[in-house]
């Protein structure tokens, strides 16, 4: 009964990871959606993590360090929206050229 928890545990979250990874692939016309579809794969990743540290017995430090990195690059996400914004108008991810930024 416990194996049967844990692999329906595990098969939720890689279900959480592959529906956000669908998103991101499928919705690319606005720079934010991609951006929160990213959010979602790194807290489905997370999730992920935590549940397999807490099955080994590992403390929780490593994923603790996992969560301050996803943080900054989340924050480093929505400075480059709001830079692409300034310059360009809107965050319409067709309308970029790498060329000009």
């Amino acid at each position: 009964m416990k194996l049967l928890k844990l692999m329906l545990t595990y098969i939720i979250f890689m279900f959480m990871f592959f529906s956000g990874l669908i998103v991101f692939v499928l919705n690319r016309k606005h720079l934010l959606s991609m951006l929160l579809s990213l959010e979602y794969i790194v807290l489905s990743l997370f999730c992920l993590l935590f549940f397999y540290l807490s099955i080994v017995d590992y403390q929780s430090f490593f994923s603790m360090m996992f969560l301050t990195f996803s943080v900054c690059e989340g924050a480093l996400g929505l400075s480059i929206l709001v830079s692409l914004i300034r310059t360009h108008g809107n965050d319409y991810f067709q309308s970029f050229n790498i060329l000009q930024c």
